[in-house]
């Protein structure tokens, strides 16, 4: 195996819904949706070394109450490619959960995108683009996106993409809040309204645009009031240029035209409200 130790490590990049369109609740219960994925350039990070089974540990300051067995997806994405790879052997896999659990910014997904990534270069998998998106594709909606990590426009269930290059967003400071509630996708979901109120309209070169929205918001907030109290917080910091919540909630973002601008939104929200999880980062 000729493996750098500069690449056992892969981070699991922070999700954040630039829109969020739902358009019809599906037979199947599932909802189609039209949806604009960005990437923050920081998030958990998974590490790996050589192990004669499959193994998973976590630390991290959301690491409580994380199983490490068959029911995480960090798991399930490694047993899925290793039934796909020769001569794969086992791996000690390390996840430091930094992001929040069940917070709308694809903490479990990306973990199992970048578990994907990693393991392909640990076991020289040789997995192509194509069978990396189908066994992210078996582990959830989102992962398929988080497999790139870059922005795209997903549609269906979320994991149809197109990918949008040249992105006039790229290396845009964002902050990202959280009230440190969680909230669980399905009921948000459940909440929608059934009102189709558009489609979401995205072109290359990709500009910020004031019509996205995320349909999810009134249902999240109804569940976890704390989500308005963090997005009127926002809505009163200077040089803000766009803000939405993020998936299901509870996390919200904004986005500056500079990094200090982002920096000094980042030193008010832990001034005023101590309790809430924050982190400045950039679009990727």
């Amino acid at each position: 195996m000729t493996v750098e130790a500069a690449a056992l490590r892969e981070t699991a990049y922070a999700k954040i819904n630039l829109a969020l369109h739902v358009r019809a609740r599906e037979p199947d219960g599932y909802h189609r949706i039209e949806t604009l994925f960005a990437y923050c350039s920081d998030g958990d990070m998974v590490s790996v070394t050589p192990a004669p089974e499959l193994t998973l540990s976590i630390d991290g300051p959301f690491a409580a109450g994380l199983s490490t067995g068959q029911d995480n997806l960090v798991i399930q994405a490694a047993q899925a490619l290793k039934s796909q790879t020769a001569g794969a052997k086992g791996a000690a896999l390390h996840l430091t959960k930094t992001l929040p659990i069940a917070s709308g910014v694809g903490g479990g997904s990306s973990d199992a995108a970048a578990a994907l990534r990693l393991l392909n270069r640990f076991w020289d998998a040789g997995a192509d683009e194509r069978l990396l998106h189908d066994i992210a594709a078996d582990l959830g909606a989102d992962v398929p996106a988080c497999i790139a990590s870059q922005t795209c426009f997903g549609s269906g269930r979320g994991d149809d993409l197109k990918f949008l290059a040249p992105c006039r967003l790229d290396g845009m400071p964002v902050l990202l809040v959280n009230p440190r509630v969680p909230v669980e996708t399905g009921p948000v979901f459940a909440g929608w309204d059934g009102v189709d109120r558009g489609a979401l309209d995205v072109e290359p070169p990709l500009t910020l645009d004031s019509d996205w929205r995320n349909d999810l918001q009134k249902p999240a907030c109804a569940i976890a009031p704390e989500i308005e109290g963090v997005l009127d917080w926002i809505t009163g910091q200077p040089d803000v240029i766009f803000h939405r919540m993020s998936g299901s909630g509870a996390t919200c973002f904004a986005l500056f035209d500079s990094p200090a601008a982002c920096e000094r939104a980042e030193t008010a929200v832990r001034r005023d409200h101590p309790g809430w999880w924050t982190m400045a980062s950039q679009l990727r």
